[in-house]
This record gives C-alpha cells, structure tokens and sequence, in this order.
C-alpha cells in the first residue's frame, strides 16, 4: 500500500512541475527525474557461495574442459636458497616458490567489480588443481609458519594463480672423475602424476620462468646465470605425462679444498726432501722423519675422501694424493738404500773373515793328519798358497757384487790393510780405510743425485696435473655444457 501511494505522490509531482511553463521552451514541460538507487554488489561470501560453492554446481573433482582439450599450465619459480649440496649422498636443497597457472572458465565472473581476488589458502579445497610433482625429489616440506605459505589467485576471465613456498631436497647425480675441479649439472623435473598428456600439459612462462634472489651465494659452488628449460615428457606403461625440467649449472669453487688439502700435502712432501740434507749416519732423524711424512699423508688422503661417494673411479684428487704419498714413501726407501749401500764394506770384511775361518780350518786338518810337528808346519805354509787361491777364486765370484757399487778388487802389490786377523789377508792395493770410503761416496752420491730427482720429478708432475684439469678437461666440460 505504501509502495503505491509512493507511485501515485510521484505522479502527481510530474504532472504539476510539467503544468509549468519554461520561459526558453513555452508548452513545454521539464521533468523532474529523481535518481534511482544503484544495484548493490553481492557480499563476498555470497558471491564465492556462488562461484565455487555447494549451490554454483562447480566440481572440484572434475578438471577444466572435461572431455576437451587439455589444460596448459604455466610453470615458474623462484628460487629464494640454494645450497647444502652433497657428493655423499648427491643431492642438493633448496628452497622456492613455485607457481602454478591455469584457465578455468567455470571461475569467470562479472558480477563483482574486481579484477581479481585473493583468496584464503582454505579455499583451494574448492577447486580444482594440477597434480603436479617432483621426479626427481628425495625430500620435500611445506612452510606453515606462521601460516600456510600458499597463495591462491582467480581473475576476472576465470584464470587461476597457484603459488606455495616448498624446500625440497633434489637427486643430482655427479660426475666427480676432475673433483674438486669439477662441474656440475642438477636438474629439476616437475611432472604430472596422474593425467596424461590428454588431460594436462605442463609448459614454462615465457618471460621469467626461473628467477633467483639477488643476494643468492654458495659456499662452494657458482651458480650460472643460463638456466637449461626443456621437456622431459615421461613413457610409461599408464601412458604418456608431461613433464618440464630446468638444469642449474654449478662450478665448484677449489679455494677450500686448495687451502685444507693441496697446500698441506704439498708442504708434507717437501718436507720430506729434508732428509737428503741429513746426515746418513743421523739413522733415527731420517727413519722419524720419513715416517712422519708417510703417516700425515696417509692421514691427509683418509680424510680427503671421508666426504665422498664410494665410486669406482679415480678423481684428481685420488691422483694427487696417491703421488704425494708415493714421494714421501719414495723419500723413506731412498734412505733405505743409503744405509745399505754405506754398510756394505761390513759385508765385505764379513767374507774376508769367513774365508780366514775356512783357511784356518783346512790348515788344522791338515796338521792333525800329519804325524811329525814339523812336517805339520810345513804343510801349513804349503797350504797358505792354496787357500789364498781359493779366497781369490772367491772374490772372482763376489766380483759382480761389488764392481756395482764401483769397486775394483785390485791383485797388485800394496800395503798392509791392519793388523788385526779380519782384514790381514784383504787383497794387497786396497787398505781398509779405502774400501770403505768408496761405499760411503756412492751413498752420499744417492742423497746428491735425489736431492735434483725428486723435486724436478714433482715439479713436472704438477706441471702435467694442473694443466690437464684444471685446462684441458675444464674445457671439454665447458664445451658440453
């Protein structure tokens, strides 16, 4: 009744405002029209009750375009940490945002004047989303602190924007053959689960699809800045999925391992040159140092490859260490042969008195079968003769022996050697003193010689380390990158 008599007042005002004249149109009347009240917008709840809720008929279970085309997602993410990368167990952690878009027309809108509308995390149980996973993941976790780090987006065309902040842990096998002057390739696959290439297909954003913090470091490794996006789509026997992957290039950083292991070891192996300086005679200053010096490289290759894989093959620095120790090892026998070689004239008295007991043996013999004293002494100088003779027959045997150590046993007429019975029958020209002043030089003449070998041996094989790996193979693994 009030809505009529509202209708009837309205009325009556029109026909009396036109009953006036305007003076610039006379029999013309000016109406009045009075503004009517604007449409109100829906409240948001209401308006996702009826987008997305129990009475819109939108089903969550049912992908965009069922029975149509497939849905394109766009892919991108944002990589906010990299690092904790592992030889051990090769793998590598990171953490990102990873974002999701796609279009489904069942979310299209007009009724509500916003573009687009953020929307609780809460809300993506409503709708529909990609299945989408990580081939190659070891290890994932969502962020809930200090609530869930998901964003969920829907535009006015129906397009969805998906984004949540994971930290995932990442297989990425490793050629570790020029470690630690290597480097590496990990990839990341993301990949469809459960619907085929008939229902789903994943595919990069063209502007930006991997992006990295500004402030991102390594501890060991350089992250390159060209990023590898590819597809990697996946045969199985349930059908084909699709899959987008992306590789992250990594150069291994040598400072570490230069300061920790090469530099020790290098000073390890000159010190123990130090012992061609030391007197031979010295024996426990050597014999302690050399095995020093083979016990800390020892120590020094247990510990380079505490932090690597079991792997079947020779890395760099297996070679290096394996040379380090073969020197230091090389230092220990090369003293070894200076003792020897200084002591031999002790075996060559050695001989001599072995022959003076088999002479004197064969003169008692001699006399116990002789009946008259005197004859008994006669055959005794008669044997004398005879039994140099035999020590010469001896010495001509041994000959080879020392002629290596640069010893000629001379048989021409010289002084007497001494006087006590081990060196009265030595061979007349060399006197004791002499024989073991010769053995002595060629000892010293091995400390001389090694004191040149050993460190233009090790000079040139870091000539030949350093210039294969760290020049020749770096560039072979540049090219295939």
């Amino acid at each position: 009744m009030k809505w009529e008599q509202a209708v009837l007042y309205r009325g009556h005002l029109t026909n009396a405002l036109c009953s006036v004249e305007t003076p610039s149109k006379p029999g013309c009347c000016k109406e009045v029209k009075f503004p009517s009240r604007a449409v109100k917008a829906p409240s948001p709840s209401d308006f996702l009750d009826k987008l997305m809720g129990r009475t819109s008929g939108y089903d969550a279970r049912i992908r965009p375009n069922f029975k149509g085309p497939p849905v394109n997602v766009t892919c991108n993410i944002f990589i906010n940490s990299f690092g904790s990368i592992t030889e051990t167990t090769m793998d590598y952690r990171l953490n990102v945002f990873l974002r999701q878009q796609w279009n489904d027309p069942r979310l299209a809108y007009k009724e509500y004047p916003d573009d687009s509308l953020d929307l609780d995390p809460s809300m993506l149980d409503s709708i529909w989303k990609p299945d989408l996973f990580f081939a190659n993941e070891k290890g994932a976790n969502f962020h809930e602190v200090t609530t869930d780090n998901k964003l969920l987006r829907i535009f006015q065309n129906g397009n969805v924007l998906y984004s949540i902040r994971l930290t995932l842990i990442l297989s990425c096998p490793m050629d570790l053959k020029n470690f630690p002057m290597d480097s590496q390739t990990c990839t990341m696959q993301l990949e469809s689960f459960g619907y085929t290439m008939n229902d789903l297909i994943f595919e990069w954003l063209d502007v930006g699809p991997v992006q990295v913090a500004d402030d991102l470091m390594l501890p060991q490794f350089v992250l390159k800045e060209e990023k590898g996006l590819g597809y990697c789509t996946k045969y199985y026997n349930t059908g084909k999925f699709t899959c987008i992957e992306v590789k992250f290039y990594l150069e291994r950083q040598m400072g570490y391992y230069l300061i920790q292991m090469y530099i020790p070891s290098l000073l390890t192996v000159i010190l123990s040159w130090v012992s061609f300086w030391i007197n031979m005679d010295a024996a426990p200053a050597r014999v302690g140092l050399g095995i020093t010096t083979v016990l800390t490289m020892t120590t020094q290759s247990s510990g380079s490859r505490a932090s690597l894989p079991k792997v079947s093959y020779v890395k760099a620095i297996d070679i290096w260490m394996a040379v380090c120790l073969l020197f230091v090892f090389a230092a220990l026998l090369e003293y070894a042969a200076v003792n020897f070689v200084s002591r031999q004239h002790k075996e060559f008295f050695r001989l001599r008195k072995k022959k003076l007991k088999e002479q004197q043996r064969q003169r008692t013999q001699g006399s116990g079968e002789s009946k008259v004293k005197g004859n008994s002494a006669l055959h005794g100088n008669i044997a004398q003769p005879c039994s140099v003779c035999a020590k010469e027959e001896e010495l001509a045997q041994q000959g080879l022996f020392f002629q290596s150590y640069g010893i000629a046993l001379s048989t021409s007429d010289g002084p007497e050697m001494d006087a006590t019975p081990v060196f009265a029958d030595l061979p007349p020209g060399l006197g004791f003193y002499d024989i073991r002043r010769r053995f002595v030089d060629r000892a010293k003449r091995i400390d001389t010689i090694s004191r040149a070998v050993f460190p233009l041996s090790f000079l040139m094989f870091n000539v030949l380390y350093w210039l294969t790996y760290k020049v020749l193979r770096h560039e072979d693994v540049q090219a295939t990158l």
